[in-house]
């Protein structure tokens, strides 16, 4: 699997309905999660859901507004307070570091466990056990940035039938053929590159902080097999605002993602007029976007969880 759990969708400040902005990340046959963006309360909602911060091994926060870093400190503490001293890093652009210092010691001997701080740059890249993560930049009114996040190829994979099929079961002579080693089998000499299936294409998508042109993400949008982006108000709202922030509507997000042949597409950071008791649901976002974007859609509520495929099909659970 490649699951995502959204523990907070809401923009700039929490609401009855929704949290402010969290969500974890898991793939399959992994003991650990990763966490983007950490609003306040955000491990509130990590209680709610199958998530545990024992098992949280990365956070990565997309920029220096509150509702998207300021569950830091309470989160932190937990850990230690639950006994989890599981080495953590924490991913942020500058700025994270001054604040998670000022707040909360950081020091091994009072908060039990390693925490390590590291300050990113546009462009960077990352590499984990399961994926490779880079980051690149968007356009806010501070500096924002989005994560994109690519699987591992699987290369490794052997091809038991045809192995079956010349009478060799699954022995440690598999394991050397996966370390791209040459057997003897029965007198004849196996070589690795024809026992191996083809690839396993690895995965794709984008966790994007906040950002006024989805489109800034040129050619990334047309390789990725799923995008998270936020949806912040629907067009003629962000027209009427008396001050203009630099967030995305959702006539510029469908717009930006059909062009771009966008495969899935799950929408978040919505903002608080949206809601069960106003004229106004999340469904004038969901109709705005699909009048341009013809792909698959989503709208992410608190504790939603979704599936990414194989294939490119994406399911909420």
């Amino acid at each position: 699997m490649l699951q995502l759990t959204f523990l907070g969708t809401s923009a700039g400040k929490p609401t009855k309905e929704r949290n402010v902005s969290a969500v974890g990340l898991e793939f399959e046959q992994d003991n650990k999660w990763y966490l983007f963006d950490c609003g306040e309360a955000t491990q509130h909602r990590i209680l709610r859901s199958r998530l545990s911060i024992g098992k949280l091994d990365t956070i990565f926060i997309t920029h220096m507004h509150g509702d998207h870093y300021y569950g830091l400190p309470g989160l932190l503490s937990s850990k230690k307070l639950d006994t989890a001293f599981r080495p953590l890093t924490v991913y942020g652009p500058t700025g994270i570091k001054k604040f998670l210092e000022c707040v909360i010691d950081v020091s091994f001997e009072n908060l039990g466990y390693e925490l390590n701080i590291i300050e990113f740059k546009a462009e960077e890249r990352i590499h984990f056990d399961k994926f490779s993560l880079k980051i690149l930049a968007l356009e806010h009114s501070i500096e924002s940035f989005a994560f994109y996040i690519k699987e591992n190829d699987i290369t490794n994979k052997l091809n038991e039938e045809k192995l079956r099929s010349i009478g060799l079961e699954p022995s440690p002579l598999y394991g050397e053929l996966q370390r791209g080693q040459s057997i003897t089998f029965q007198g004849k000499k196996l070589e690795p590159k024809e026992y191996m299936l083809s690839p396993i294409r690895g995965r794709s998508l984008i966790i994007a902080g906040d950002n006024s042109k989805p489109d800034i993400l040129g050619s990334y949008l047309e390789e990725i097999d799923l995008l998270v982006h936020e949806c912040t108000y629907t067009q003629e709202d962000y027209d009427h605002l008396q001050v203009k922030v630099l967030h995305t509507t959702a006539k510029e997000l469908g717009n930006a993602v059909q062009k771009s042949r966008v495969k899935n597409l799950i929408a978040s950071h919505i903002n608080p007029r949206y809601n069960n008791n106003s004229t106004k649901s999340v469904e004038v976002l969901y109709s705005e976007i699909k009048e341009y974007y013809k792909g698959s859609l989503f709208i992410a509520n608190d504790l939603d969880v979704y599936r990414l495929y194989r294939d490119g099909m994406v399911e909420k659970l």
